[in-house]
């Protein structure tokens, strides 16, 4: 199962008190918006990080299959907004001869550089794109909510 990181905000009572008095429909359209730009740094870290750990000898590049991704399964089911940041990869077993495809072709090793095997230590990517980048986030999600709040309301 996946690492999980969670976080509370602290201090944004004024923020909150203004998402309550939007519909619920504009409040998530406005934390939508502000979470997946509060959250482009973490995935711009990941791929400079994963650009440090690809093979110079294929083609294929962990890079280029870096992902933000919005959880829409997540919301369905809990009615909670989450954006990933991961490695988007084809699902099944490693094909055999684990074939290069090219330029965005499948990485379906990442995994095992992320966290690392009994004979390889981890090569993490993703962890440390997040644990950088917490206060980077949380400024741009208070400033990000702020500024959509503001263009819902006078839009109105």
């Amino acid at each position: 199962m996946a690492a999980r990181s969670e976080f509370s905000l602290v201090g944004m009572k004024p923020i909150a008190g203004k998402l309550k008095k939007l519909t619920q429909e504009l409040s998530f359209k406005a934390s939508r918006a502000a979470m997946r730009e509060a959250f482009r740094p973490v995935a711009k870290a990941a791929r400079q990080n994963a650009a440090a750990v690809d093979s110079p000898f294929t083609a294929r590049k962990i890079r280029d299959n870096v992902r933000l991704q919005f959880a829409t399964r997540f919301y369905r089911e809990t009615g909670l907004l989450m954006y990933r940041v991961g490695v988007a990869s084809k699902r099944g077993p490693i094909p055999r001869g684990n074939p290069d495809e090219g330029k965005g072709g499948n990485t379906p090793h990442w995994h095992l550089l992320e966290i690392g095997t009994e004979k390889m230590r981890a090569q993490p990517m993703l962890r440390p794109a997040l644990a950088n980048n917490v206060g980077v986030v949380l400024d741009k999600l208070a400033t990000g909510l702020e500024e959509q709040i503001n263009k819902i309301v006078t839009g109105l």
